[in-house]
């Protein structure tokens, strides 16, 4: 097929009139003919298939980087494949040179110094020693016979000149894809290195760099992207939300507020989230700390704590949330926008943090999972002491006294508003006597 318009077209016929009337033909044509055939023509040498007679052969090496091109943009590794390419040029470089070698020490005479190839043997054997040779050569190792003769000479520098500039172009080639492979590690995961060297710089002890360093290497383990959003920033809003769906929307589904709402909300709000991962022994958060995000786990398993960071109060799973207390106003909460607890992570936890503008946005949006979030708080509230009940029933009579009074000012609007309705009919009437009684009065006049 072929790009139109970026769509790839198929239809057979198309392609077959494009491909025709295009530049390559041509050369494909004449890289396909059979022109080892003119060695069977009188007064030309009868071996057939002598490179010469197949030099069109050549022709096919725009299609050959074409296909190289197009497998290395559409494999899932493409430093291998890279890779791959260098070691096949490299191999082709050597047995081309090796040809060469081969042609000059037969013009020159097999066997007839040090330097040439040997004339004894069979064909593989001088094969392989012309290869050898060449590699010797392109490699620079230098270990080879001193050449006699000025062809020989001759040869031998172009191959170290040769050897120099296509060295350098591999070696080249390979720290690109050694950078590569580095660059789009650090894309996905943060680097480890930068970490390691401050904590190290700041003399901070090796207990804590070891929990560094066990974090960074969960993340790879494990495919954990924490960078996720610095990854998709470059897509449209719709793509981006529709790779976030596909990746995260499973786990979303099985937390329990989520449950029941439409998948078109989940997909928009799957933006809104961020994955985080703690570690072992790592607090979440403590309690009279200030709630800024909350938390929903999609995997592990987090423990509520005492005071003394070691007693178990709670065990949280898969699925539940946390931390939405110190973020919704619920009436008489004494903790106000603090932690009411303390959540450590027991094992490596994945979760998805929601900040509070953005759980503002949700909810404004979905009445029913802020009904539900406010019931929540209030129980767990109630269990822990920090709500109090006057302070909230004073809340809600104050609540009730100013929608009573929003009521009573709307009806006063609306009263308003049929006054100046009212006034604006008669100021429109009276307008319209007057245009009349002077119309009259001109009609007398006249």
């Amino acid at each position: 097929g072929f790009l139109e318009d970026g769509i790839l077209v198929r239809d057979l016929s198309r392609t077959r009139r494009r491909y025709l009337c295009s530049r390559t033909f041509p050369w494909d044509v004449m890289a396909v003919l059979p022109t080892e055939l003119l060695c069977l023509l009188p007064g030309v040498p009868g071996v057939p298939g002598v490179p010469a007679a197949r030099a069109n052969r050549c022709l096919r090496l725009p299609r050959l980087l074409e296909a190289f091109e197009r497998c290395e943009t559409r494999t899932g590794w493409p430093n291998v494949f890279r890779m791959a390419k260098l070691m096949l040029y490299l191999l082709l470089g050597i047995h081309w040179h090796a040809c060469l070698y081969f042609a000059l020490s037969a013009r020159l005479g097999l066997g007839s110094d040090p330097w040439v190839c040997p004339g004894s043997g069979r064909p593989l054997r001088r094969y392989l020693h012309s290869f050898y040779f060449s590699t010797l050569v392109l490699a620079t190792v230098g270990d080879t016979p001193t050449p006699r003769r000025e062809e020989e000479f001759l040869f031998l520098t172009a191959g170290f000149l040769l050897a120099v500039l296509g060295f350098a172009s591999i070696t080249g080639g390979i720290s690109t894809v050694i950078v590569n492979l580095g660059t789009a590690a650090s894309a996905f995961y943060p680097a480890a290195g930068p970490v390691r060297r401050h904590l190290r710089a700041r003399g901070v002890g090796g207990r804590l760099r070891r929990r560094v360093e066990r974090w960074h290497r969960h993340l790879r383990a494990q495919g954990k992207l924490p960078a996720e959003r610095d990854v998709l920033r470059h897509l449209p809003r719709g793509l981006r939300a529709e790779v976030a769906a596909g990746v995260h929307l499973a786990a979303l589904r099985r937390v329990g507020l989520f449950r029941g709402w439409e998948r078109g909300v989940l997909r928009q709000l799957v933006l809104r989230l961020r994955p985080q991962v703690f570690g072992p022994g790592e607090f979440v958060c403590r309690r009279g700390d200030v709630g800024r995000e909350m938390y929903f786990i999609r995997e592990g398993r987090l423990a509520v704590v005492a005071e003394d960071g070691v007693t178990q109060l709670a065990v949280l799973g898969e699925g539940l949330y946390f931390g939405e207390i110190s973020l919704i106003n619920i009436r008489g909460n004494m903790a106000g926008n603090r932690r009411t607890a303390n959540i450590l992570s027991i094992g490596y936890s994945d979760l998805f943090c929601l900040g509070k503008e953005d759980l503002e946005e949700v909810l404004a949006e979905f009445p029913s999972a802020r009904t539900a979030m406010e019931a929540k708080g209030r129980e767990l509230l109630l269990r822990m002491g920090q709500l109090d009940t006057a302070a909230e029933a004073a809340a809600l009579a104050a609540e009730a006294e100013a929608e009573q009074r929003l009521q009573g000012l709307e009806a006063a609007l609306e009263g308003l508003q049929t006054q100046a309705a009212r006034l604006l009919a008669q100021l429109e009437a009276g307008a319209l006597r007057m245009a009349l009684r002077v119309q009259s009065l001109e009609g007398r006049l006249q």
